[in-house]
């Protein structure tokens, strides 16, 4: 490879680094090509993008980015590298790592969860990859915030219309008590 050509895939690298607010990065030794064939069509099915790279041109597009990457670069890049990339949710590359080696078989492993980068977080280590899975998204959240501040208008709008006898005999006995 020329230096020509490592240079555009560092400058590549890097917009899609920026472009990209979450990004998993995972072991990919020890795939073999009807292995990683299969793992990509898995994550392309679920509209994430995968591919392997060399560490070093990682280590020199995450260099080019704002902020500080080099203690997570020195933690995550050792031996083959391959990266997730997710535009839309950052649970996604975590589920599909977790649903690929649950269809292998119960002791498969790989692709290894090295680390992720979610919305300026950085997650580190296999036992993240399940907290990770679990993590709702930002569309989740709000979803979850609407639903919260709707119940008790529903719940107030639902008692008024269980019966208007029960609202006409409320105020009743009020005005009698007086």
């Amino acid at each position: 490879m020329t230096r020509e050509e490592k240079l555009q895939i560092i400058e590549g690298l890097t917009e899609k680094f920026k472009e990209t607010p979450y990004f998993y990065i995972t072991d990919a030794a020890g795939f073999s090509v009807a292995d990683v064939n299969a793992f990509r069509r898995t994550c392309y099915e679920k509209g994430i993008e995968y591919k392997v790279y060399k560490n070093t041109l990682i280590a020199k597009a995450l260099e080019n980015l704002e902020g500080d990457y080099s203690d997570f670069a020195a933690k995550v890049l050792k031996g083959s590298s391959g990266i997730l990339f997710s535009k839309e949710v950052g649970n996604l590359p975590a589920k599909v790592l977790l649903d690929f080696r649950k269809k292998r078989g119960k002791k498969e492993t790989r692709p290894v969860f090295k680390g992720a980068y979610i919305d300026s977080d950085v997650f580190v280590g296999e036992e993240n990859l399940e907290l990770l899975s679990n993590l709702k998204s930002k569309n989740e959240l709000i979803g979850d915030v609407i639903g919260l501040l709707q119940s008790p208008m529903t719940n107030l709008v639902s008692a008024l219309q269980s019966g208007p006898n029960t609202i006409a005999g409320l105020v009743k006995t009020l005005s009698e008590r007086e």
